[in-house]
């Protein structure tokens, strides 16, 4: 077998349905889907067994000890010689696998992963979120399938790795947050080859409201700091720049330009003043967020002491 996807998920089972039915729709055949339930109180079994005719599929229900153990656990029990890893709340367009096994042929890449979209049943919030997570004007467009990268590393929520690779770095750290971000950084770290295929771009609901988010991005801010303790020299000029947002917000013509520019980029996409407006509120809760989550990470070891062992068990 060539593929194993895995999905970690916890208390989602009407997410979970979304994403087996997309993979239930795509063409290609040769993968396996191994689902690992991390502690959840409302589980998924149900909907999982209800996929069983339509391809190769595991369930698995372990203690709650996070996403990134949960993923090693589905790894242990793949097939393939690749897996691909996805979160619950994604969806896969028809034509995926494909995209991903024509690059993986051409290309031979150690570790791969690709962009992510809103699609057109989203809400307003979920698009506004989906802009301002994909944006020139938020992350210079890195994580909306820009191709000039210097050095690509793949995003757990849609991201490929050789087993063999996986397996020889031990697997994902148990970081409660960053896990994938410090995975990708070990395998370039240890000259393994990575690479950004656009077209194996998802659907990614991501949070439904902006408190949720809020709380994710300053994770990923807290994160930062982790991984530069993890990894030292790793910290570039392009991670400072939300926490230099949060302070140029304070002067009100900035803050009216920048607002102008974010409203009319996204109305223009989205065909939609209301998304619009909802895109700069994203944008200033993901900035504010990031920024403040990385002074937080200033004053915190908890994820800075994991020692790099293996934790692929």
């Amino acid at each position: 077998m060539k593929y194993s996807v895995i999905i970690p998920v916890y208390n989602r089972p009407d997410e979970i349905s979304e994403l087996l039915a997309s993979l239930a729709r795509q063409t290609y055949t040769d993968f396996e889907v191994i689902v690992v339930e991390d502690g959840s109180s409302v589980k998924s079994e149900d909907v999982v067994r209800q996929y069983e005719p339509n391809f190769k599929i595991k369930y698995f229900f372990k203690q709650n000890e996070g996403p990134a153990l949960a993923r090693n656990h589905g790894a242990i029990h793949s097939e393939g010689d690749y897996l691909l890893i996805l979160d619950s709340d994604t969806v896969l367009p028809k034509g995926w696998f494909e995209a991903v096994d024509e690059a993986v042929v051409r290309d031979l890449p150690d570790a791969f992963g690709g962009p992510d979209r809103a699609s057109e049943d989203f809400s307003p919030i979920q698009k506004a979120i989906s802009y301002s997570m994909t944006s020139f004007f938020t992350t210079g467009g890195i994580r909306g399938g820009k191709r000039k990268i210097t050095r690509f590393y793949p995003r757990s929520f849609n991201m490929g790795v050789r087993k063999a690779v996986f397996a020889a770095m031990g697997g994902f750290a148990p970081m409660r947050f960053g896990e994938d971000v410090d995975l990708s950084m070990r395998i370039v770290e240890a000259g393994y080859k990575t690479q950004l295929i656009p077209g194996m771009w998802l659907y990614h609901k991501r949070r439904t409201d902006f408190r949720k988010f809020f709380r994710q991005v300053m994770n990923s801010g807290k994160a930062r700091i982790a991984l530069t303790r993890r990894h030292p020299g790793s910290l570039k000029l392009v991670h400072l720049l939300p926490l230099g947002f949060v302070f140029a917000s304070l002067i009100l013509p900035f803050d009216l330009i920048y607002a102008l520019l974010v409203f009319v980029d996204s109305t223009k996409q989205n065909k939609s003043p209301k998304i619009g407006l909802l895109s700069v509120a994203a944008a200033y809760v993901q900035l504010w967020g990031y920024g403040l989550g990385f002074v937080a990470g200033l004053f915190s070891k908890e994820q800075s002491n994991i020692d790099n062992d293996r934790f692929y068990r």
